[in-house]
């Protein structure tokens, strides 16, 4: 399976922006799966996800912000981020774990102005 992520941009400070992940040559189904972040010299960390029990995850400073969904038959995970912050600038990836193995998708950029 590939994963291509599209949606970043630029938006001001309590703006919102629409992350999509598309997989392609394999099906997202139920598996584990979820976005991460990355500012440059610190470690990628998870933003939210869901987890192989299907139950979601959030990072606690995006929570009640960011919202995670996914659509099966579009085979599209999705990262809904409202009121966005000036510390949330940084290159969101997407993940999925098919068969015991992470599968990343390229980054999509995302940065907040003040």
């Amino acid at each position: 399976v590939q994963l291509q992520a599209f949606g970043g941009g630029l938006v001001q400070a309590g703006g919102s922006l629409r992350l999509s992940c598309l997989a392609s040559g394999g099906t997202i189904g139920y598996n584990a799966i979820g976005w991460y972040r990355q500012i440059p010299g610190k470690q990628r960390e998870l933003v939210a996800g869901f987890r192989s029990d299907r139950t979601t995850n959030y990072a606690d400073a995006v929570k009640g912000r960011f919202t995670v969904s996914r659509d099966i038959r579009k085979n599209t995970l999705y990262l809904q981020m409202n009121s966005l912050k000036p510390e949330d600038t940084a290159v969101y990836y997407c993940k999925i774990v098919r068969l015991g193995r992470d599968v990343w998708g390229q980054g999509t950029q995302v940065t907040v102005s003040s």
